[in-house]
């Protein structure tokens, strides 16, 4: 395994949360690692990431945090299903009224989430040592 320090980044605007959708590409999760807390206005994904940044095929437990959130909405994710596992595609931020916009996190098969949110504070930390894994995500052309 590489020894590389966990990874642990900051997203202010759209340009930072592209670095962040770049390390979050492939990771999976499950629709119960996902929690909406709408008094603190957090919303929290973990996922097992794909470390693109590695030299050889390890995976690593993180999670994302997005701070200032006012509503969430999700299409084509059966909530209920808490051990269904989800795999993020992408992560975008559409402006809206200055500072504020929505950031929406694509899923494979159709489904998206999207928060809105006063002004992008998004939040990514691995929380555990990498572990291999003999996969690596492949695309189609």
């Amino acid at each position: 395994m590489t020894k590389a320090a966990p990874l642990r980044l900051l997203a202010e605007d759209a340009e930072d949360l592209k670095v962040i959708a770049a390390a979050l590409q492939d990771a999976v999760g499950k629709i119960g690692d996902i929690s909406y807390e709408p008094a603190g206005r957090r919303l929290t994904l973990a996922f097992n990431r794909y470390r693109w940044e590695a030299k050889g095929g390890e995976r690593v437990r993180s999670a994302l945090q997005v701070g200032g959130v006012m509503k969430v909405q999700a299409r084509k994710l059966r909530r209920n299903a808490k051990d269904a596992v989800v795999e993020l595609l992408d992560v975008a931020f559409e402006p809206g009224e200055a500072p504020g916009g929505a950031v929406t996190f694509t899923f494979a098969g159709g489904g998206d989430l999207r928060a809105e949110v006063e002004c992008l504070d998004v939040v990514l930390a691995d929380v555990s040592a990498p572990w291999a894994t003999p996969r690596t995500p492949k695309h189609e052309d």
